[in-house]
């Protein structure tokens, strides 16, 4: 008997991975109230209101209008509110002051969003498969920009809830103490020449490529992300206090901040307290450390004896590996403990994102795309280091070994972790 199912066309399949995305942004708005959609706690955080407008602006930018020419934009001002930082696409708003866009509404920006999925509904409808082909790798990396800020939205929602005295709950759930992830092992790597970069299958940015060959000594991976308890033994013995192990602009950063314990942690009553997303609660030792600066740790590794990893070693152990872990989809929105195992690397992805010793600069033959979407890693090559790996907030349909991710070192707002490394 003849199967009567077939496959659906490309055009479908563009359609359907571009609606579960764009559901899947707003399902992390479930539960927030119309103020909490509007406000800045700082530079770095954008409003999520922000976030929503932004990612539709991305669409209507770069695949609506050039392509749809019924398309009618609902109001002209969005293109200078609502874009970033792409100085091809036009003039924009300043970053630091997203916060005082009160107008237009958190209504009138899901009507927004509403217009734009409709002018999308419509040109996938009506594209041939010539236009489907030269839609696809454009439609493709918005996808993966809504992702991020997907990521950007849980982070930030974070860290506005956590200025709010109340200290507001962002998704209940039920949290049980972790379990002891037992001492730390070190899985030994050759080194030798090593193939890193994207390998042309499947969706990468610019930034992972070229493919390239680097040559590594043999080193030392942890198989487990530290944790808060062995954290607490570095402040204990005045990790915070001591210039000897931490960088000099670390230590300058450290002492003009007030730095004394990790982002997010504080002193109740004598104990340890952190805020999460499912409100503040005891710190767990057996979980993962979590929202340190690159500064922090690094000198947490030096502390330790050890260091932290290259992302060509990162690259290299996780290169053949399943990824799998604690991702967005899973709806936990912090780091768990790792489980016990013996000989096996454990947290390479999902939990939170591992600093790696490496600047952010680009691999050798790198060549920005043309155009305001070659502004989108390219331009940010120069005083960041590249964190591996994904977090809780990641989306898993967004990671892949090769990702680069990276911040500056002084920042800790996202979910950023330490797995240590050693030379052998």
């Amino acid at each position: 008997m003849r199967s009567s199912s077939l496959a659906a066309p490309p055009s479908e399949l563009l359609a359907q991975r571009y609606s579960d995305v764009r559901a899947f942004t707003e399902q992390l708005c479930e539960g927030l109230a119309t103020e909490d959609y509007v406000v800045q706690s700082m530079s770095d955080v954008s409003p999520t209101k922000w976030h929503l407008a932004h990612t539709s602006w991305f669409f209507e930018t770069f695949v609506i209008r050039p392509h749809l020419p019924s398309y009618t934009e609902i109001d002209a001002t969005y293109a200078f509110l609502f874009n970033s930082y792409y100085v091809h696409a036009g003039e924009r708003h300043c970053r630091a002051q997203r916060g005082y866009i009160s107008r237009p509404t958190v209504a009138q920006v899901f009507e927004y969003r509403r217009h734009v999925d409709e002018a999308m509904r419509r040109l996938l409808d009506s594209a041939d498969e010539e236009l489907v082909q030269t839609l696809e790798p454009l439609i493709t990396i918005g996808l993966h920009h809504e992702q991020q800020h997907q990521e950007l939205m849980v982070t930030d929602i974070k860290h506005v809830f956590s200025v709010n005295p109340l200290r507001p709950v962002y998704r209940e759930r039920d949290v049980a103490p972790a379990a002891d992830p037992g001492a730390m092992e070190w899985m030994r790597y050759e080194g030798g020449l090593s193939w890193q970069g994207h390998d042309g299958d499947g969706f990468a940015y610019d930034n992972e490529s070229p493919r390239h060959q680097v040559f590594l000594q043999p080193f030392e991976l942890a198989n487990r992300l530290v944790t808060n308890g062995e954290y607490l033994r570095f402040m204990e013995d005045g990790g915070y206090n001591r210039p000897e192990l931490w960088l000099s602009l670390g230590w300058a950063t450290a002492q003009e901040n007030q730095w004394s314990e990790p982002y997010y942690w504080e002193m109740r009553e004598g104990e340890w307290w952190i805020f999460t997303l499912n409100g503040m609660r005891r710190v767990d030792p057996h979980e993962p450390v979590c929202h340190l600066s690159y500064f922090e740790a690094d000198a947490y590794a030096r502390w330790a004896g050890a260091r932290l990893p290259t992302e060509s070693e990162w690259e290299l152990a996780a290169s053949d590996l399943w990824i799998a872990g604690n991702f967005a989809e899973q709806g936990a929105f912090h780091p768990l403990g790792a489980r016990s195992s013996r000989g096996e690397m454990r947290q390479m992805f999902g939990d939170a994102w591992e600093w790696t010793r490496s600047q952010y600069t680009p691999y050798p033959g790198y060549q920005a795309p043309p155009g305001a979407l070659g502004e989108y890693n390219g331009k940010f090559m120069c005083n960041q280091f590249v964190l591996r790996g994904g977090s809780c907030a990641t989306s898993r349909t967004h990671i892949r070994p090769t990702y680069r991710n990276f911040f500056p070192p002084d920042a800790s707002w996202q979910f950023t972790a330490v797995r240590l490394a050693r030379d052998v």
